[in-house]
């Protein structure tokens, strides 16, 4: 026996990741194309995936927005600083298009129409449109209504082409009834199948290799329920304050930004049963039964269960850094969170009685995402006369950034004549082997709507079931008499407010192997 693996078994890599192939013809049309997130985002995005010769062989982008500009002001605005193929660049931007659009004006959408017949006989996109709205959240169902009510939303019989998606950014809605009401008025215009709710978490690699990591693989998902599982803590750390969002955030607040969307399906695919299939519906199908599983939140006990705060001036990575309250646009009395801690339960078989603990905040010590999974003690020690009670559960720690990878700490013997524990980490980066670049969160959901899959996208059954989940708990935080008095202040560049760090396990801890920042 040489341990060499018979020819037979020997899988080829194209085997089991076939070349990809590029979507068909299409139009990307931005509503909003004026504002940052075009510049920032989106357009930096597709420019990549023309790099990466993965865009349709034909295409065009046209920009909509309030302000003036013609085809090539906008290609220099959305220019970026640094562009290290300037050919690649002359030859996309050549791609690029702009009308301005008074989103409430129904002559605006006429001649946004007229410009797309052009655009589509120009380069051969063949009818095919993807509207993105990347505009304020108050102006979604104004723009829906007006592409619906001028016959940009028509598509062909069953979805066929010419085809119509819309692509809507979060929030969706403020509450249950503003989410039920905005889905209401866009399909007045928009079938389900057309609608693409983003959440650009889901589409970063590291969160989709959760479902291969636990359904792919048959030696974790045994142990992945409340026999051997202790609790589990879900952490969305941020070293950034509010920046330019301040006239959103104050709307907002962490709960409304972070847990209605990125925490929830974190907790989703974390907490999920494996579907039939690895396709939409079937995958959306089992995180809506989370969500459905969900224990009420036990309002009338808020803070054993919730804490709270707002960042106060402090230092992150070294620098000076205001207050909240001194941030420009906003509120010098502001009551807005910036860090909540919440620890949730689901009654369900697989984790009844196991706690999950949800933290997000602004200006944290650290920019870190990660699910870390505590497995119970061992049932019983006989090393209690020689090394006492304590031996360390295990951990499993899920990273998703800033460092992509997989690791497992467990107890062994340390070296020498004496019987001592100590740690160690099995560990796995998630690129380490892979010459291939990571795609970009905005680049993998930009393709798959011009694709036309559904699965790292929301669909409304699941939007409406995280919002009646959390409505209760934003009713009451945001009505009780106390409201003041349950918002602590953290310094900035700290783990958060000092009740979350004593509150137990869910609070923000070091990093899991040991290393401070």
């Amino acid at each position: 026996m040489t341990g060499t693996v018979p020819a037979a078994t020997v899988t080829s890599r194209e085997e089991v990741c076939p070349e990809e192939t590029p979507p068909g013809p299409c139009a990307v049309v931005i509503l909003g194309a004026s504002g940052d997130l075009t510049a920032r985002k989106l357009v930096p995005a597709l420019f990549e995936v023309h790099r990466r010769g993965a865009l349709p062989r034909r295409f065009c982008v046209l920009g909509c927005g309030r302000t003036e500009m013609n085809d090539e002001t906008f290609r220099q605005k959305v220019r970026p600083r640094q562009v290290t193929d300037p050919g690649a660049w002359e030859r996309f931007s050549d791609l690029l298009y702009y009308v301005p659009l008074s989103y409430d004006d129904p002559t605006s959408y006429v001649a946004m129409a007229q410009r797309l017949l052009q655009l589509d006989a120009l380069h051969g996109t063949s009818g095919n449109r993807l509207f993105y709205l990347a505009v304020p959240p108050t102006l979604y169902k104004t723009a829906a209504r007006m592409l619906g009510e001028s016959s940009l939303g028509k598509e062909g019989p069953g979805g066929s082409e010419p085809w119509t998606r819309l692509v809507v950014e979060k929030p969706f809605g403020r509450d249950l009834d503003s989410a039920v009401d905005l889905n209401r008025s866009i399909h007045r215009h928009f079938r389900e199948r057309q609608i693409f709710r983003i959440d650009h978490y889901l589409a970063k690699e590291t969160v989709q290799n959760i479902l291969v990591f636990r359904f792919a693989n048959a030696i974790f998902e045994p142990l992945w329920n409340r026999r051997y599982v202790d609790h589990v803590r879900i952490t969305a750390a941020e070293t950034l304050g509010v920046e330019h969002r301040a006239g959103y955030y104050e709307q907002a607040g962490v709960l409304r930004d972070m847990f209605q969307n990125h925490m929830m399906q974190l907790l989703a695919l974390t907490a999920m049963e494996p579907p039939c299939r690895f396709e939409a519906d079937p995958v959306r199908d089992e995180k809506v039964k989370v969500y459905r599983a969900l224990r009420p939140f036990p309002v009338e006990a808020l803070r054993d269960h919730l804490v709270l705060g707002q960042y106060g001036e402090g230092r992150v990575g070294g620098k000076p850094a205001a207050a909240y309250r001194e941030e420009p646009g906003v509120d010098r009395n502001s009551l807005t969170p910036t860090f909540a801690s919440m620890k949730i339960q689901l009654d369900n078989w697989r984790w009844q009685g196991v706690p999950f603990h949800l933290t997000s905040g602004k200006r944290l010590r650290e920019k870190r995402t990660e699910i870390v999974i505590h497995f119970r003690e061992v049932p019983y020690s006989m090393f209690r006369t020689t090394l006492g009670d304590s031996i360390l559960p295990n951990r499993l720690t899920l990273g998703i950034y800033p460092e992509e990878r997989i690791f497992l700490t467990f107890q062994t013997k340390s070296p020498g004549p004496r019987l001592c524990l100590r740690e160690v980490t099995m560990d796995f980066h998630y690129i380490e082997g892979e010459d291939a670049r990571v795609m970009d969160a905005y680049e993998k959901v930009l393709l798959d709507c011009m694709l036309g899959d559904p699965m790292l996208f929301w669909r409304q059954d699941g939007v409406e079931q995280c919002w009646k989940f959390l409505t209760p708990i934003l009713e009451e935080c945001e009505a009780c008499r106390d409201r003041a008095d349950m918002l602590k202040t953290y310094p900035a560049g700290s783990w958060g407010p000092r009740e979350a760090v004593q509150w137990g396990p869910g609070a923000l801890e070091k990093p899991r192997d040991g290393k401070e920042s």
